[in-house]
C-alpha cells in the first residue's frame, strides 16, 4: 500500500468512527440524556409546572425554567398542564407532550385562561369501539351530535374537556383518523387512554403494543390539572404477547411515576384516574395502585371495558365503571345492562365532584327504565337505575300508593329482548344480556293500573318514570 492510499484509508476510517460515534451520542442523547427547556406563557416563566419523561418527574423554577435526566426507555418529554392554563392541542387531540429526537431542549407555551377554572366540567367516553366505517357512521349520526348538543347547553364560557378511557377503536387502528375527526367536531380538548382493542397484536410483547397508538396520541401515561383537581391517565392493559390476549394489570413503572407525579399534588385536592379496564375488580396488582392513594381522601376512577354501567367504592376510592358509547358494539341502544348507549358527564366544583349519566339522543331526565311483565297471578315490576350508587333512594308507588321495591341482582328484560340468543343481535350474535346489580323489583296485584318509580340520586335530583299497566 502507498502512502497515498494509506492515507486515504486512514481518513475513511477516522470520517467512519466519527459517524459511528456521533450517532451513538445522538441515540444516548435519544434515550438517556440531560434535557432542558421552558415552560412559559406570553414570554413569562410559569413556576413549578411538572415535566416529565415518564419516569422522573421535575418542577420548574422561578423563570419556568427545567433540566431532567431522562431513562434510557423514554420517548417522551411531557407537560403536567398547570390550572390556570388552557390545554395545547391539535385539532382538539390534547398534546402535551413532545416526542424526544435529536434536541435536548423541549419548550412548552401555554395560553392563559380568561377565567378561574377551579368550577369546570369534563365528559368521559368508554369504548366507542368502532370496527368499520358503518359504525363510524353511527357514531357520528348519534354520539357526536349528542355530545356538540350538551356543549351547546353548557354555554361558550365554560370550560369543559373530555377523556375516553378506551377501546377508541376495535382492533382496525387506522380508524383512529375517523375518531380524530369526531373529536375535532365536538369542539373540546380530548385526552385518550389506552384499551385492550386499541393496541398491536403479534408484533412483540406489552412494549410493543402501544406503538401505533403512540404515534396518534403521544404517551400512555401522564398527567394534567384543572382548578384543584389533578387528572392522571394511565395504561392499565397488559399486552401478554399472544394473539388478543392481555389482563388487567398496571406496571411497575407507571406506579413509581405515579407515586412521584403524586408527590407535588395537595392531599386535599380531587385526583381523578382514567384507565380503562375497571381497577376494583379486574386489575391484578391494585392493592399497589391503592396504597399510593391512601393519603388523599377525593379519589375517582373512571373506567370502561366492561359495556355495562356500575359504580363501587373501594378502598376509600370511588370508581365509575361506564356504560358505552357503542352500546352493545353498535348493535341496539343499550348496553348488555340495559344502560342506554352513552357517556359520563361530570361537573368539578372546587374539590367536589358531581355526575350523571347522559343517554344518547335522550335528555338528562332519562335516568331508569321500567317493564312490567304480567305473571300468571300477579305482575312484576323491574326497574333498572343504572347510574345507581348506595346514596341513592329508589321509591315505587302504585296507584298512587307507596310499596316497597328490593334491589336485586338480574337481567334488564329489554336487553334481553334485544341480546339473548345465538341469532341476536344481527350481525354481532356474541352480544348478550349481563346480570346487574342496579334492578330494583316488585310485585303487585294484576288490578294496578299505575306504576310510578321514582329515584333521587345523591345529590338531591329527583327522576321519575310513570307506566300503565
Amino acid at each position: 500500500m502507498n502512502r497515498k492510499s494509506f492515507l486515504q484509508s486512514i481518513a475513511l476510517i477516522s470520517g467512519s468512527a466519527f459517524i459511528s460515534i456521533k450517532s451513538n451520542a445522538l441515540g444516548q442523547l435519544q434515550r438517556n440524556g440531560v434535557l432542558t427547556g421552558r415552560v412559559s406563557s406570553e414570554g413569562k416563566g410559569i413556576a413549578n409546572a411538572v415535566i416529565s419523561d415518564g419516569f422522573s418527574t421535575v418542577k420548574t423554577d422561578a423563570d419556568g425554567k427545567y433540566t431532567i435526566s431522562t431513562n434510557e426507555k423514554a420517548q417522551f418529554v411531557f407537560l403536567s398542564t398547570p390550572a390556570g392554563y388552557d390545554f395545547k392541542v391539535d385539532g382538539n387531540i390534547a398534546k402535551q407532550y413532545e416526542s424526544l429526537g435529536a434536541r435536548n431542549e423541549y419548550n412548552f407555551t401555554l395560553k392563559k385562561l380568561k377565567k378561574n377554572d377551579d368550577n369546570h366540567r369534563f365528559i368521559i367516553w368508554a369504548d366507542p369501539q368502532v370496527k368499520n366505517k358503518k359504525d363510524v357512521a353511527d357514531m357520528m349520526a348519534t354520539a357526536v351530535p349528542d355530545v356538540q348538543a350538551l356543549v351547546q347547553e353548557m354555554g361558550a364560557n365554560t370550560l369543559v374537556h373530555g377523556i375516553c378511557v378506551g377501546d377508541i377503536v376495535w382492533d382496525n387502528l387506522p380508524l383512529y383518523e375517523d375518531y380524530n375527526v369526531a373529536v375535532a367536531q365536538m369542539g373540546i380538548p380530548f385526552f385518550q387512554a389506552l384499551g385492550n382493542h386499541d393496541m398491536d397484536y403479534r408484533q412483540g410483547g406489552d412494549e410493543t403494543s402501544d406503538k401505533t397508538f403512540k404515534q396518534y396520541f403521544g404517551p400512555t401515561y401522564y398527567s394534567f390539572n384543572r382548578g384543584k383537581a389533578h387528572y392522571i391517565v394511565l395504561d392499565d392493559v397488559r399486552y401478554l404477547g399472544k394473539e388478543r390476549e392481555y389482563d388487567g394489570h398496571i406496571s411497575e413503572e407507571q406506579l413509581a411515576w405515579m407515586e412521584k407525579d403524586l408527590a407535588f399534588v395537595p392531599k386535599d385536592n380531587l385526583v381523578i384516574i382514567n384507565l380503562h379496564i375497571p381497577v376494583h375488580n379486574a386489575v391484578k396488582n391494585k392493592e399497589d395502585f391503592y396504597k399510593i392513594l391512601k393519603k388523599f381522601t377525593n379519589v375517582h376512577v373512571m373506567s370502561g371495558h366492561t359495556h355495562y354501567n356500575k359504580n363501587v367504592i373501594q378502598n376509600g376510592v370511588f370508581e365509575h365503571n361506564h356504560g358505552t358509547v357503542c352500546g352493545a358494539w353498535w348493535t341496539g341502544p343499550i348496553c348488555a345492562d340495559g344502560t342506554p348507549r352513552g357517556y359520563g358527564v361530570y361537573e368539578v366544583k372546587g374539590t367536589k365532584l358531581g355526575w350523571y349519566y347522559k343517554s344518547t339522543g335522550l335528555p338528562k331526565k332519562h335516568q331508569i327504565s321500567l317493564d312490567i311483565e304480567t305473571l300468571t297471578n300477579q305482575k312484576r315490576i323491574i326497574a333498572n337505575v343504572w347510574n345507581y350508587d348506595p346514596e341513592w333512594k329508589v321509591e315505587c308507588f302504585l296507584d298512587g300508593k307507596s310499596v316497597p321495591i328490593e334491589k336485586q341482582i338480574g337481567f334488564d328484560p329489554e336487553s334481553v329482548r334485544l341480546y339473548l340468543g345465538d341469532k341476536l343481535p344481527l350481525g354481532r350474535t356474541f352480544a348478550e344480556p349481563s346480570r346487574t346489580d342496579h334492578i330494583f323489583m316488585a310485585h303487585c296485584d294484576p288490578a294496578v293500573k299505575n306504576v310510578k318509580v321514582v329515584v333521587t340520586d345523591r345529590f338531591g335530583e329527583k327522576y321519575e318514570i310513570l307506566k300503565s299497566s
